[in-house]
């Protein structure tokens, strides 16, 4: 969990370079937020420990890897009581399929990503593993046709 910390302006530029560029050699990042390469250490170190940072990954391109279908799926459940809830959270983490889920407002209760090889892995998935969780009452499914954005980094102040 993230402690509330008070993030600076430099603190807010030294965020969004290492969103752009995880991977850039610490002098680099120093010197571009004009400090010297222990105290931008120091910095980075003291976020990751706020627990602003939560963590440094590659970003995969999805058909690089096999794959090459991308859907939203809408997920209603038939109860809301804190076990049915658990049970379909239980299920959404041990699905791989799934790389986001988000708890909505309004008619549907999630939002999945949901990214798999083919529609005939989506039909499995859907069948097999999303219709047969218990406590699932409607699905609603949208496939990726094209992506015109996608913004992996956060959109920070200015500071």
């Amino acid at each position: 969990m993230s402690s509330r910390i008070t993030l600076d302006r430099t603190d807010l530029r030294l965020l969004a370079l290492l969103q752009q560029e995880g991977r850039a050699a610490n002098t680099e990042i120093a010197a571009q937020v004009n400090l010297s390469p222990s105290a931008c250490l120091r910095r980075i170190q003291r976020l990751e420990a706020a627990g602003v940072i939560t963590g440094y990954a590659a970003q995969v391109d999805p058909k690089a890897v096999g794959l090459g279908l991308q859907a939203f799926v809408r997920v209603q459940l038939e109860k809301h009581g804190q076990p049915g809830i658990e049970r379909f959270i239980a299920g959404v983490d041990g699905w791989d399929e799934v790389v986001a889920c988000h708890a909505l407002t309004g008619d549907m209760d999630y939002l999945l990503h949901v990214v798999v090889r083919d529609l005939e892995h989506f039909s499995r998935f859907l069948l097999d593993k999303l219709l047969n969780a218990s406590g699932v009452a409607d699905v609603n499914s949208s496939f990726v046709l094209r992506t015109v954005k996608e913004r992996r980094g956060l959109p920070l102040p200015a500071g």
